[in-house]
């Protein structure tokens, strides 16, 4: 459909250049004095001829160039677009202007040439200050409207932090859901399409568990999608020269202004590297978690021996591990124990302690 539209563009196209330029063509070959070719209709219909031939070359170059900018342009968000378009259409404007202030010079070369480079070099002119400034015009535009005053709870103040990038292991874990059915989580959860890529290899691997937890991430992102009251986001943009996910997340942060939402540690440290706001999982679960204080007594069931000469490890319902001094010899038991130390980190959290009766 689209190569017959180009098609039939380029046979108006030729008709009307037929009828512009054949005419002095036939002059400068002598054929002027041609009753049959000072028909304007003649000309018209020569130009579409040898344009819609020429479109059966061209036809196929045409729509690859459309799809193309088709895919340039869905990629650019709205926000970009608009900016760079009104920042355009002010530099022709300008252009137009300037060029209407010297036609009244009447020097002949200047008049017919330099009103199309001004256009040209005041529109890229425009478009690329509109696209870079976007947030500054933004900015102003929001501050000189009525009622523009920013406002606690205000959806629209400050909407750059509340965009959250999800990473895959984040998505995979899944207490991300839980934590936004709650409405803990602010703003728009957006998922990056090399994320969900990676999330899909992973549900396709050959391996079982990463089979499995590949199809859980996969879950999880139809729970998000499904409960929360706010948007969640698959969204495009991509960095082809770069291979590695947590690389691209970071530069996609610094673009969009956005926030990280991980539990990977290394991903954690690399945003810190490069200035990018990270919200960890962890961080969060180990915030919330009862707190437990030196001497404070509680129940386990030590489970297994400890990395060290007689000790045992226990663990609680949230999966933090107590680590027991002494605990070897009460492997698979439940015993009473007094907390010596804790030990917290954005890994986690890990508790040592001793038997009671062994506590002096």
């Amino acid at each position: 459909m689209l190569k017959r539209i180009i098609q039939f563009a380029f046979l108006f196209i030729g008709g009307a250049l037929g009828f512009v330029f054949l005419p002095p063509l036939y002059e400068i070959i002598n054929l002027s004095s041609n009753p049959w070719l000072n028909n304007p209709y003649v000309s018209v219909t020569i130009g579409a001829i040898l344009l819609f031939v020429l479109s059966f070359a061209l036809s196929d170059y045409c729509v690859k160039l459309i799809q193309w900018l088709e895919e340039v342009l869905f990629k650019i968000p709205a926000a970009d677009l608009l900016f760079g378009t009104l920042g355009l259409i002010v530099g022709l404007m300008v252009a137009y202007l300037i060029g209407f202030a010297i036609e009244r010079i009447q020097i002949p070369i200047i008049n017919d040439i330099f009103p199309i480079l001004l256009s040209i070099i005041l529109g890229y002119l425009g478009f690329r200050v509109g696209f870079t400034k976007r947030d500054e015009l933004s900015q102003m535009f929001s501050k000189s409207g009525p009622g523009s005053k920013k406002k606690i709870g205000d959806p629209n103040s400050d909407q750059k932090s509340l965009l959250k990038l999800l990473d895959t292991s984040v998505i995979i874990d899944g207490r991300i859901a839980d934590i936004s059915s709650t409405g803990f989580i602010e703003g728009v959860l957006i998922v990056p399409q090399f994320v969900l890529t990676e999330l899909q290899h992973i549900a396709d691997s050959s391996d079982t568990l990463k089979r499995t937890r590949g199809r859980r991430g996969l879950d999880m992102l139809k729970k998000l999608q499904d409960e929360r009251a706010t948007n969640v986001v698959i969204i495009d943009d991509d960095f082809d020269d770069v291979h590695e996910v947590d690389l691209k997340l970071v530069r996609l942060a610094k673009k969009l202004g956005a926030q990280i939402v991980t539990n990977d540690f290394n991903l954690n440290k690399v945003s810190e590297l490069h200035h990018v706001q990270v919200l960890n999982i962890n961080d969060l679960a180990n915030a919330v978690k009862p707190v437990v204080i030196p001497g404070e007594d509680m129940q386990v069931v030590v489970i297994k021996d400890g990395k060290e000469h007689n000790q045992g490890v226990a663990y609680l319902d949230d999966g933090t591990m107590i680590v027991v001094e002494g605990g070897r010899v009460f492997i698979g038991q439940s015993i009473t124990v007094t907390v010596t130390s804790v030990l917290q980190t954005s890994a986690g959290r890990m508790i040592f302690a001793k038997p009671k009766d062994e506590v002096a």
